[in-house]
């Protein structure tokens, strides 16, 4: 069980998820963290550890050991069969990491190292590697055009490192990698100013209604009764076990009466994002839903109880460039959201700046980030991985109810 962790999807060409990679906090170099009984009860009893199948749902689970754990302390009650064993310092063979590497393959785990120089080959311990992951931020392209046809021929899946933009995505795919790990997915594929289409109009109204101080349920029933897909997906975004563990809701006005005003405007405009953009990978959505309920939970903290619930609308719509591939100043011109959440989306909202910068500090596991924002909104560091736990849990709940619905991404090139 896990409590200070930060987590990196891994995709495959496809642009959908494979694995997540795990980085903990209380781990060395994000390693797996050796815990004392003491130390792990007590992080039990406070700060509500995760599982791997929180964390990860039904993806793969890249996890990184250090030698001295691989050789002498590897847990026991890890599978095979869900987590990669990713080694810390595949060149340090002095203290019987060959063997130890030999017996965790032989316990049906597959191997996995960080090789920037693909010079890994060299090593003693390769012939036991399955995946070879290369930082392609710090590789020089011809050196990784002249390898990779030998990794190829030795049956090594090969993971780029680092794809922060589409054209790195593209190139990565010519060069012959395998899988893709970076935020490449959550950006602009073109910056080109493009009118929504009349048929996500529906979508238009009802993010319009999500912001709006008084909640007109008419208007709102009538925009998504006209749309099968709008219908069918809200009530079974309500009837989510994640959401809603007791009641069967049949009706927009059931949920109202059931969840309350503030609660259904979140829904509302979750569904909006969910129908907006829906040739765009899954997992950006999931990071917006993730997003949306840590900043809804940190507004909650700080004492803010605002309806329409800004700081959830401003989490759940922080990605929309990638979503509609363009600005977002070219974005708020074109949807009917209101002032606040317009300019806290363009950076306006010192308070909301804030909690951006927390995320991305979770998102890319920069805990002096976490630290610094902790102290700027006054809550404590530890208790903020609770909040982005809860967060995790909320989005992989959603995530199911959406999952079915959401069409496959289709990558580039």
């Amino acid at each position: 069980m896990f409590a200070f962790i930060a987590r990196q999807p891994i995709l495959d060409k496809e642009k959908s998820v494979f694995a997540y990679e795990l980085l903990f906090r209380d781990g060395k170099g994000g390693t797996y963290p050796d815990h004392q009984e003491e130390k792990s009860r007590f992080i039990a009893d406070n700060f509500h550890p995760l599982g791997l199948d929180d964390i990860s749902g039904e993806k793969t689970s890249f996890i990184t050991f250090s030698t001295d754990t691989l050789v002498s302390r590897f847990p026991t009650n890890l599978n095979p069969d869900s987590v990669v064993v990713e080694l810390a310092d595949p060149a340090d063979t002095s203290n019987g990491l060959f063997e130890a590497c030999q017996h965790i393959k032989q316990m049906g785990f597959k191997l996995a190292i960080d090789d920037p120089m693909m010079i890994g080959s060299k090593h003693d311990i390769f012939p036991l590697i399955d995946i070879v992951k290369v930082d392609v931020s710090k590789a020089r392209f011809e050196n990784v055009e002249k390898h990779i046809p030998r990794y190829r021929e030795e049956n090594k899946k090969l993971v780029a490192e680092q794809v922060d933009t589409q054209d790195s995505f593209a190139s990565c795919i010519d060069l012959g990698f395998d899988f893709f790990q970076g935020y490449f997915f959550s950006q602009p594929e073109a910056r080109i100013l493009k009118q929504l289409p009349a048929s996500k109009m529906n979508i238009v109204d009802l993010m319009a209604e999500s912001g709006k101080v008084n909640f007109d349920i008419a208007r709102t029933t009538q925009i998504i009764e006209r749309d099968a897909t709008l219908s069918f997906l809200l009530l079974k975004f309500i009837n989510n076990p994640a959401i809603n563990k007791r009641y069967k809701i049949t009706s927009l006005k059931h949920a109202l009466n059931y969840m309350g005003e503030v609660e259904i405007k979140k829904f509302i405009a979750l569904l909006s994002l969910t129908n907006i953009a829906d040739d765009k990978p899954l997992e950006i959505i999931h990071m917006s839903l993730v997003r949306a309920k840590f900043f809804d939970l940190l507004a909650e903290r700080r004492g803010f109880k605002n309806n329409p619930p800004i700081a959830f609308l401003v989490g759940l719509f922080s990605l929309l460039e990638g979503l509609l591939d363009q600005s977002m100043t070219d974005i708020v011109k074109q949807l009917p959201l209101s002032d606040d959440v317009n300019n806290a989306l363009l950076g306006k909202n010192r308070e909301l700046n804030n909690y951006s910068a927390l995320v991305r500090g979770f998102e890319s596991a920069i805990w002096m980030t976490v630290i610094k924002q902790a102290k700027l909104l006054d809550i404590d560091q530890k208790q903020l991985h609770v909040l982005y736990n809860q967060a995790i849990v909320w989005g992989n709940g959603i995530r199911s109810a959406i999952s079915t619905h959401f069409p496959t991404a289709k990558a580039e090139g």
